[in-house]
């Protein structure tokens, strides 16, 4: 997967959606506010796919390289 930029708040939104599932407390209003973000900066990118992004961020939040963390 090409390097995305991912801003902060992206991974705040689904570090905190994540933690939600994990515990079986996930409300519609964090689901639907995790995909309004992706939704609004891949529009504001320029041909940067909503779908890479969420993947990416995903991937970032669960299963980081011990880099990341």
């Amino acid at each position: 997967m090409a390097d995305i930029d991912i801003p902060p708040h992206l991974i705040e939104l689904e570090s905190a959606a994540w933690a939600e599932q994990q515990a079986g407390t996930l409300t519609y209003e964090t689901a639907e506010a995790v995909q309004t973000a992706y939704t609004e900066h891949a529009a504001a990118t320029d041909g940067l796919s909503r779908l890479a992004l969420e993947m990416a961020v995903k991937k970032l939040v669960r299963h980081p390289e011990p880099d990341d963390v």
